[in-house]
């Protein structure tokens, strides 16, 4: 390894928030999971969110964190959530159907909010929208000392936290449209006096949005307080994919805090008169290994692949021994 977790923390004391990554099904929360559990261990008031629409949290525990934060039987500071968008997106569309019919009615529009309010809600990004606004009110919160965030597979987790950029394109346009709005209803009033300033709660909204999203995205690309860590099998889709998305994170100006292999076959363990497929795999994963060491500078540990599925506090302990065992 090039360097490991334990010595990344040691070089940001400051950190507090950070999310992991991955192509689906390299195992992201086990390592997420592993990592809140050290960090808990250490004496902080630790969050484990899952921000994947799919949770495996619950079950990884074997213990019910749906919609709440929990803290897990046999440890003192660990919590874990997975949060729950369909709330938010009730209260979201209610919100939006405020919003939509005051605007309307300020811009003399004779038309129900109900018909935006539907293509709004059926947009593909909606219930990504959701999931980010969660984030931000659990971030915001500020109930505990860290974050540790086991997000969707990458190019979901790419759309997820670009919602900050998304959100700020689209807030500029509905101010624009607003004082547009403004204008053509100032032009169009018979009266000569001046229109006496109304009580605007879309611009009130928008403008503490704004602020919200602005205050989101500073922490994001705080290098000191958050890092974005990609998670990889020793194949070729895994790496590919890694290789294929770092580049937009880092543009973004999200810091990435490095890569962990995850599931290598312990060699130690292999002998030549081992099965023709183990030692097949093996050969496979030195491979990919040289690759995943010409390719990435930040390699923070491996992980291997146990002789049972990693469920429950007691495996989840054996992979944070495993990943922190430099510490």
């Amino acid at each position: 390894m090039k360097s490991s977790m334990a010595v990344f923390f040691k070089e940001h004391p400051e950190m507090r928030y950070i999310y992991f990554g991955g192509k689906g099904g390299v195992g992201k929360t086990v390592i997420a999971a592993a990592v809140a559990l050290w960090i808990a261990q250490q004496g902080k008031k630790t969050l484990l969110v899952s921000t994947n629409p799919v949770h495996s949290l619950s079950n990884l525990f074997k213990y019910d964190v749906f919609g709440k934060a929990v803290l897990i039987p046999g440890t003192e500071n660990l919590y874990v959530q997975e949060i729950d968008t369909k709330d938010t997106i009730e209260k979201s569309k209610t919100d939006i159907r405020e919003k939509i019919s005051w605007f309307l009615k300020f811009a003399d529009i004779p038309t129900k909010a109900d018909d935006f309010i539907e293509s709004a809600t059926m947009n593909p990004a909606f219930e990504e929208s959701a999931m980010f606004e969660n984030m931000i009110n659990i971030i915001f919160d500020d109930a505990f000392e860290f974050y540790v965030f086991d997000t969707a597979p990458t190019a979901n987790a790419r759309r997820l936290l670009g919602m900050s950029k998304v959100y700020t394109l689209w807030v500029d346009k509905m101010m624009k449209s607003r004082d547009e709005a403004k204008s053509m209803r100032l032009s169009l009033s018979f009266r000569k006096k001046k229109v006496q300033e109304e009580d605007d709660p879309l611009l009130n909204y928008l403008t503490i949005f704004r602020e919200r999203i602005e205050r989101m995205r500073t922490l994001l690309t705080d290098k000191e307080k958050s890092a974005f860590f990609f998670v990889t099998l020793l194949e070729s889709l895994p790496i590919a994919v890694i290789r294929r998305f770092i580049g937009w994170f880092e543009d973004f100006g999200i810091p990435i805090g490095g890569v962990i292999v995850n599931q290598a076959i312990d060699k130690s363990e292999i002998g030549e008169d081992s099965a023709e497929f183990i030692l097949n795999r093996v050969k496979m994963q030195d491979h990919y290994r040289e690759e995943v060491d010409s390719y990435f500078d930040n390699l923070l540990g491996e992980v291997p692949l146990f002789e049972e599925e990693v469920r429950g506090l007691q495996m989840v302990s054996r992979v944070t021994e495993k990943l922190f065992a430099a510490a």
